[in-house]
């Protein structure tokens, strides 16, 4: 086993739980090993600081996920772990969709397991979790008994550990579509087409909060609608008319299959560019009594961190624009770039530019399914705020 040993003082970041070593924090390493094994992580004094899995491809060196000297990552060890991930979800009353494991957050970093009815999809994204593929599938097998196991490893993070995008099924013959129910709500998802591992659980109880401020309302314009969770949710709290805005004809599709499941016959579709459509409604003199923002991630490097600004606060003052006096914006940001404190003072910036008042009705984050190591806070993305539009 190798054993990277830190700089002094280097120590000072891992002690206080934050899992990430890069390789400038290094002094050396001692022993022999390649890419993907378990390796020890010490201080310059020697102490022992943890174990993770090592991949010199990456700018992050070792992802340390075990802190106790004498514990080692065989099966027992992702048995525990998972279980325990499944039974922190079971005692939240996660049911029937949920992500089952979040990465650094469970302790099993590089590795996301998203639960859709009695289907499984999982992400590997480091180097270390993808050679234990067949062992993490077997206890996902054991563990939450699924009808299969769908792969979703397609994503750009994969090629920062030297990784190929894959995905198709681990394991079982089964169709990779599926209806969940949430928050009473049937939804139809793809894992095999679908946003990232099909569906965006990670604003679950957001959608839900949604409700009262479409209670009866005239008028609901959700944008950057993806398959229409929020939609859907205005529409079960009354909204007489609810305009679902995406630029993909797919995306557009779902929420039709997803209205018409449920029965609702308020909703309509529109495709366009989210921008475009915005100017045009405002050009038109639009108003809505509730606006719905959630679009992509405007930035997945530091470096995009001030293009997206300028995105976030276009659309919302765009957003706060069409919101009818006294009505309400629902607004979010996916990016952990984008700061909540920046995100805040965007919206300030967007609602003195807009010509508006704001009242904050509420401040929340990503699902308890999604929790957020304090330690890093690289785990606490999801930004959403409802205001009140004056």
């Amino acid at each position: 086993m190798q054993t990277v040993i830190l700089k002094k003082n280097e120590e000072k970041r891992i002690l206080a739980g934050h899992p990430w070593v890069y390789a400038n924090e290094v002094q050396k390493i001692e022993g022999e090993g390649k890419n993907g094994d378990l390796c020890e992580v010490r201080a310059s004094d020697g102490r022992f600081l943890g174990k993770g899995y090592i991949n010199h491809l990456s700018k992050i060196l070792v992802r340390v996920m075990i802190r106790r000297e004498e514990e080692s990552d065989g099966r027992e060890f992702f048995e525990e772990r998972i279980r325990a991930a499944k039974a922190l979800r079971e005692t939240l009353g996660y049911d029937d969709c949920y992500r089952a494991v979040f990465s650094e957050a469970d302790g099993l970093p590089g590795l996301i397991v998203d639960k859709y009815h009695d289907l499984l999809c999982a992400q590997l994204l480091t180097l270390g979790m993808d050679k234990r593929k067949d062992l993490i599938c077997g206890v996902l097998k054991d563990v939450f008994s699924p009808r299969g196991i769908y792969e979703r490893s397609d994503t750009d993070a994969r090629a920062k550990e030297g990784l190929k995008q894959v995905k198709g099924a681990l394991w079982g013959d089964f169709e990779p579509r599926v209806t969940v129910r949430e928050n009473g709500l049937l939804m139809r998802v793809d894992l095999e087409n679908g946003q990232k591992t099909g569906y965006f659980l990670d604003q679950k109880e957001n959608r839900l909060a949604l409700r009262r401020y479409c209670k009866n309302a005239e008028s609901v314009l959700d944008c950057f609608c993806n398959s229409g969770g929020f939609s859907l949710n205005a529409a079960a709290a009354g909204a007489k008319r609810v305009l679902a805005v995406d630029i993909s004809e797919k995306a557009l599709s779902d929420v039709r299959e997803n209205a018409a499941q449920n029965g609702f016959t308020n909703i309509e579709t529109l495709k366009g560019d989210v921008f475009e459509v915005l100017r045009r409604f405002g050009r038109e003199g639009k108003t809505f009594d509730t606006v719905v923002l959630d679009p992509p991630a405007f930035c997945k490097s530091a470096a995009e961190a001030r293009d997206a600004y300028r995105g976030y606060r276009e659309i919302n003052v765009s957003g706060m624009k069409l919101t009818r006096p006294g009505g309400f914006l629902a607004t979010a940001s996916c990016s952990h770039y984008m700061s909540a404190q920046n995100f805040e003072k965007m919206l300030l910036e967007a609602a003195r530019d807009a010509g508006r008042q704001a009242r904050v009705m509420e401040i929340k984050t990503q699902a308890p399914d999604h929790a957020a190591q304090m330690s890093e806070q690289e785990t606490a993305y999801l930004k959403f705020y409802v205001l009140q539009v004056i």
